[in-house]
């Protein structure tokens, strides 16, 4: 394991959390979505969701700021671009604020073949 890995911090939630949305799920079997972020870490490398009966093994976990984001990690998100997905983020919390420096955990994964 190299140290990147080594150094993470303990999990905040478990994986069952990770995908939640209705929507979000729907993406993720479609293929549509491989990656999530979220204000802690939700999952270990190599970890594996089930969602509707399928498995997605995490191959990835690494902490971000918000304002790295790009349109390019928003389509992984499954959003057409940055905008979308800022805006959805938003109307998920009524009253939040998109903070650039905001520091996220980002949760990439892919079918388990």
């Amino acid at each position: 394991m190299s140290k990147k890995y080594a150094d993470l911090p303990p999990k905040s939630c478990t994986i069952e959390q990770l995908v939640t949305i209705p929507d979000d799920i729907k993406k993720v079997i479609a293929g549509e979505k491989q990656s999530t972020r979220r204000n802690g870490r939700y999952a270990d490398i190599g970890e594996v969701m089930s969602l509707e009966g399928q498995e997605f093994i995490v191959t990835d976990v690494y902490a971000s700021q918000l304002k790295n984001m790009t349109d390019e990690d928003a389509k992984k998100e499954g959003y057409k671009d940055l905008a979308t997905y800022q805006s959805f983020i938003l109307s998920l919390h009524p009253g939040m604020k998109w903070v650039p420096e905001m520091k996220v955990w980002v949760h990439e994964y892919e079918l388990k073949v």
